[in-house]
């Protein structure tokens, strides 16, 4: 049995999921072991230590497993999740991770179903809607696969007999600020916690988030009111992210992921001090109770990704994040509370995730400002910081 505060995690998968839970763990004093097939993934920098290993063969797990006292997943890998599964059930090691939650919401055609029966508020589907449409794949996270057509030539084109199968799902085009909350807990107990901002590059990732919302505390109380009725007709133990675009001053959801999000939940310990894989350790395992949901105060917090290179400065998704090689923390960068990057003096081109606080939200952009301008004047840079595509009305 762990001491207070003295968690050993194995974190199984070192890309964008691991960095976030890898950071969170670092942050609540765990011991971090990171897992991954690829010896040069981007979290195999913020761990105390790096196993390189496939978890589909189980015959090594042990060896990796033996001293852990908790193990969360961060792919989505089936194979890797059935793997992981199966191992730690039968050797009774705790998994931060909900199967049966997680195998409908990786399912927008099995959740949506679910939502609908709920009265969740979800985009119109097709052919009710009219175009234009959105069709999106029934697997994959955020915009990957997702096409939208403006009339039937368009939409013939490509899908020349319009004979969808449920791999699909056909839902109306909407547009406007997207924004997004995370949930943990168990059935009958269940806390949302803050909702951010976010704003996509133009290939519709992820760029940058900010934090505390700018959501009017109407839209903030149904937010969270649809949040933990999609918890509850999930029964989900653990954590969960909701992501929801303002369209016509309407909710929509568009994606709910019951597994360990990326980005945000960043944003959210930096905003108001909640680690929610610190809430993991929690809900997960035995005796572990350090994190009390005590009263806050929200910062202001602004969380986004820059690349460098030649003369340019880019603002982009997150993606820009996976390619770098091992990440390591900076504090005080450029004026940045903290950057996650693979910075080094000498590099000419290199990525960062900056981490920008402030008394409130204004404070926090305006220093954020201030960072970016300093980087570009150490270097002497150009700015690409595209307008989002989601207030142009992207396809979601």
């Amino acid at each position: 049995m762990p001491k207070k505060g003295s968690i050993s995690v194995a974190v199984v998968g070192g890309n964008l999921q691991g960095v976030e839970a890898s950071y969170l763990a670092r942050k609540a004093g765990w011991r971090v072991c990171v897992i991954d097939k690829n010896a040069s993934a981007p979290a195999s920098g913020l761990c105390d230590y790096f196993i390189q290993m496939d978890v589909t063969s189980t015959e090594d797990l042990y060896p990796a497993l033996n001293q852990i006292d908790l193990v969360i997943p961060a792919l989505e890998n089936d194979d890797a999740l059935e793997s992981l599964e199966r191992y730690t059930r039968s050797k009774g090691i705790p998994l931060a991770f909900d199967s049966r939650a997680y195998n409908i919401s990786s399912s927008k055609v099995k959740s949506n179903r679910l939502f609908e029966k709920f009265d969740i508020p979800l985009p119109r589907p097709w052919p009710k809607s009219g175009f234009p449409v959105v069709v999106k794949p029934d697997k994959g996270s955020g915009s990957e696969g997702v096409r939208m057509f403006r009339n039937y030539g368009e939409m013939k084109a490509t899908f020349p007999t319009l004979a969808f199968t449920d791999k699909w799902v056909l839902q109306e085009f909407v547009c406007g600020p997207s924004y997004s909350l995370e949930v943990t807990g168990i059935p009958g107990k269940y806390s949302s916690h803050l909702i951010t901002d976010l704003e996509m590059d133009p290939e519709y990732d992820c760029k940058r988030v900010v934090a505390p919302t700018d959501l009017s505390p109407e839209l903030v109380a149904a937010f969270n009111k649809i949040s933990i009725e999609i918890a509850e007709a999930l029964c989900l133990k653990g954590i969960m992210d909701v992501e929801i675009m303002l369209h016509n001053g309407v909710i929509k959801v568009l994606e709910v992921d019951a597994r360990l999000p990326s980005q945000t939940p960043t944003a959210v310990y930096w905003s108001t001090g909640r680690n929610l894989v610190e809430i993991l350790g929690q809900l997960f395992v035995k005796d572990y109770d350090i994190y009390k949901n005590k009263s806050i105060t929200e910062r202001g917090v602004v969380y986004e990704h820059i690349r460098v290179s030649k003369d340019l400065l880019e603002i982009k998704g997150e993606h820009i994040m996976s390619g770098g090689g091992p990440l390591k923390v900076i504090s005080d960068f450029f004026g940045a509370d903290e950057a996650i990057t693979n910075y080094d003096i000498a590099k000419k081109e290199w990525v960062a995730t900056l981490i920008v606080s402030g008394k409130d939200r204004k404070n926090a952009l305006d220093r954020r400002d201030s960072v970016v301008d300093s980087i570009v004047d150490r270097y002497n840079l150009d700015v690409c910081d595209a307008i989002p595509r989601n207030s142009m009305g992207g396809p979601r």
